[in-house]
């Protein structure tokens, strides 16, 4: 019988020395170079003796201009050889096996880290807010990505590491071409379950020809996406059984997206569920033996030894994997080995939503993202050099996932031609994408669930462009016949060129949608006009120093209205 001292073989002919795992967790950590630095360095020396019989590393992406978020490390070609073989003989340093995990983000690409249309199957947007469209790849670039993941490995290899995992699951890429919301195609590469797995297969096959047969490749699959009509566990197991055929060396039992939670434990958990820990234990006992002689791990939810143990003596998985209790014990596993402790406490990040809030899907995956940006500032304390801080607010982690996925996104990764680059412009792409992917999604959500500002509301313009309504959140001061708007931006932003291009507009006014012409007034003294939308006149230069703080050619606009309320 099994127990999580025992070394494990692999296919490919390595020897795990334990069977807990450290599983991958997206470190943010990546120079402006997408190339790994000294603080990635001294983060896996940290977990290099943390006692792991496994270090799988965060995503690395395989396209330079496609990333998951600020500070990825981005593979390829050689250019990084160097850095990349000092990252991993830092994490080798205790004698552990390092895995690089290879991903692409697809339809869950940061806008504000690759500054490019995110691609992929279809061009269907996640339930995400903030999120834009995708573009569908076509067949060409399906090929093409394929490479990129055989090349990443390749280099990998080059580099000193023991392994890649593919990353098959939460919603990105890989992912996103098995489950039937997210592909929607009807040629060779969707239309059907087979036809839908045949990337990921691919993908497979192409690292496995790239690299020695000594080298491991490993794959992390959902055993669902938790959405209605999405990837389930019928055809997860089938995928399962697809890729157990594929000289793997390991598959990691995982589940959800960013768009439903499930790696994080936000579903509602049955009793039995919570008794075992892991969230996806169940599952990986129905596919047990569906994975042949491809051991099992699964990974979310574990924090006892007990646990831990029973799942391995049953049989239901061959490894333990533990991903965000790392960051705030990275000696976990020694830990537990060695019976310095019986349960890894950590502490349970949420900002504590009640009420209508709780329940608004938006403003769920902006708690599950901050769950996210919390682990990931103490990854950050350990590549410092610094100790854990479990004790750190999450209200405090607010600012820096803002500044980390926002501000810092924008600033060139490059050295350019030595010119300054206009600060009027800088304010404007910084606020510009501050409001598309923060506040406006923010105000949307909270308008689906009845949260109303006499302050702020939403205006609706048409498109220039589409010819499609469009809506933004904006500061508006109503009167009897119509209200005043600052468009802080002028027309630097979309819907001040919207206006200008066609007058015609809806403006919310409480609950009740108005219509009206909006004309641009270029003349109007903007500073007075901000005074103006304080609610008592001893606020006013408290209510124009924030206008001005966030505007840069500002430009007031009068709406009349033309409706007979």
């Amino acid at each position: 019988m099994a127990n999580p001292h025992d070394p494990l073989p692999l296919p490919c002919g390595q020897t795990l020395p334990n069977r807990i795992m450290k599983s991958a967790l997206s470190e943010g950590l990546g120079s402006a170079d997408l190339a790994p630095d000294e603080r990635l360095r001294r983060l896996y020396s940290r977990w290099s003796t943390g006692g792991f019989g496994l270090i799988v590393t965060g995503n690395v992406m395989i396209d330079r201009t496609q990333l998951g978020e600020p500070g990825n490390v981005a593979i390829t070609d050689d250019r990084d050889l160097d850095a990349l073989t000092r990252w991993a003989k830092a994490a080798k340093e205790g004698g552990t096996p390092i895995w690089m995990q290879l991903n692409h983000p697809g339809r869950q690409a940061n806008p504000l880290a690759g500054r490019h249309r995110p691609v992929a199957p279809s061009a269907i947007a996640p339930s995400i807010p903030g999120m834009p469209t995708p573009r569908a790849l076509s067949e060409d670039e399906i090929v093409e990505l394929i490479e990129r993941f055989a090349t990443a490995a390749r280099v990998a290899e080059a580099a000193g590491f023991d392994g890649v995992q593919v990353h098959g699951a939460h919603g990105y890429l890989v992912s996103q071409f098995l489950s039937p919301l997210s592909n929607q195609r009807t040629d060779a590469w969707g239309g059907d379950a087979a036809r839908r797995m045949r990337f990921a297969l691919e993908v497979v096959r192409a690292i496995r020809g790239a690299v020695r047969p000594g080298f491991a490749v490993a794959v992390k699959l959902n055993s669902a996406d938790f959405q209605r009509g999405g990837f389930s566990e019928a055809e997860s197991r089938g995928v399962l059984e697809a890729l157990a055929a594929e000289s793997l060396d390991l598959l990691e039992i995982s589940g959800g997206s960013y768009e439903s939670p499930a790696m994080m434990g936000r579903p509602r958990q049955a009793a039995s569920t919570r008794a075992r820990e892991a969230y996806f234990l169940e599952y990986a006992e129905t596919v047990r033996h569906s994975a042949g002689a491809v051991p099992l791990a699964v990974t979310g939810g574990f924090r006892s030894r007990a646990a831990m143990s029973a799942a391995i003596e049953s049989g239901a998985c061959d490894v333990v994997g533990i991903g965000r209790p790392t960051a705030v014990l990275p000696d976990a596993a020694r830990d537990l080995l060695e019976g310095r402790t019986d349960v890894l406490r950590t502490p349970a990040i949420s900002l504590g939503l009640r009420g209508p809030l709780a329940r608004s899907g938006g403003l769920k995956s902006f708690d599950g993202a901050m769950d996210l940006q919390w682990h990931t500032d103490q990854l950050h304390r350990l590549g410092a050099g610094l100790n854990p801080d479990p004790a750190r607010s999450p209200w405090r982690t607010a600012p820096t996932m803002v500044r980390r996925n926002g501000i810092e996104a924008l600033r060139s990764r490059r050295g350019g031609s030595g010119s300054r680059p206009d600060p009027l412009a800088r304010k404007f792409a910084v606020e510009r994408n501050i409001g598309r992917y923060v506040v406006n999604p923010l105000f949307r959500n909270l308008n689906r669930i009845g949260i109303r500002s006499s302050f702020a509301t939403e205006l609706e313009t048409i498109g220039r462009k589409s010819g499609q309504p469009r809506r933004v959140p904006v500061s508006v001061r109503f009167e009897d016949d119509g209200a005043w708007i600052i468009c802080q931006h002028g027309l630097r932003s979309g819907w001040g060129n919207n206006v200008a291009a066609n007058p015609n507009i809806r403006l919310r006014q409480g609950n009740q949608w108005r219509t009206g012409i909006a004309e641009l007034c270029p003349e109007d003294d903007v500073v007075a006009r901000a005074r103006a939308f304080a609610p008592h006149r001893l606020l006013a230069p408290l209510t124009a120093a924030g206008f001005a703080a966030l505007q840069t050619t500002p430009v007031s606009v009068r709406v009349t209205f033309t409706d007979d309320r």
